[in-house]
């Protein structure tokens, strides 16, 4: 059986379907760190986390904040669904960094914090700061988050 050329690339998060579309490669925020997929890949099954994913068609890469949620990776098909998932050019800037200062000053609240909860918001919003800031041409840095621990 010969392998096949391009992946059919499914990203769904419960209001509706956000992209349906053969691709060339997929990388992917997984809960045990990022992993890539290219045609042929292994049959998997991996939880998401908080992070930037990207795909490819040809030399053009489109970015999307993910968020919690599964990827099923087969051989000529990857299908997501995520609880959170923004194309970069749906990302409003303006509310992202408005999250990010609230996550912040919540973070360093000295009574009645949940950290955990903390922590998973200020990821959250500086994902999508990363991922927006991608179609500005600048970067808030490459640096990828780390799986959650525990």
């Amino acid at each position: 059986m010969a392998l096949p050329t391009s992946i059919e690339l499914q990203i769904v998060r419960p209001d509706r379907l956000l992209v349906h579309e053969q691709v060339d490669e997929v990388e992917i925020p997984g809960s045990e760190g990022y992993f890539g997929v290219l045609p042929g890949h292994t049959p998997m099954l991996a939880a998401l986390a908080i992070g930037e994913m990207w795909y490819r068609k040809g030399q053009e890469k489109t970015y999307l904040a993910l968020a919690f949620g599964f990827a099923e990776v087969l051989p000529d098909r990857v299908t997501i669904l995520a609880r959170i998932a923004e194309v970069g050019h749906e990302i409003d800037i303006a509310r992202a960094e408005e999250a990010f200062k609230r996550a912040q000053a919540q973070a360093i609240q000295k009574e009645h914090v949940d950290y955990e909860q903390a922590r998973l918001d200020l990821m959250k919003a500086l994902n999508r700061l990363q991922v927006a800031s991608r179609l500005l041409g600048g970067r808030v840095g490459h640096q990828r988050m780390p799986p959650p621990q525990g």
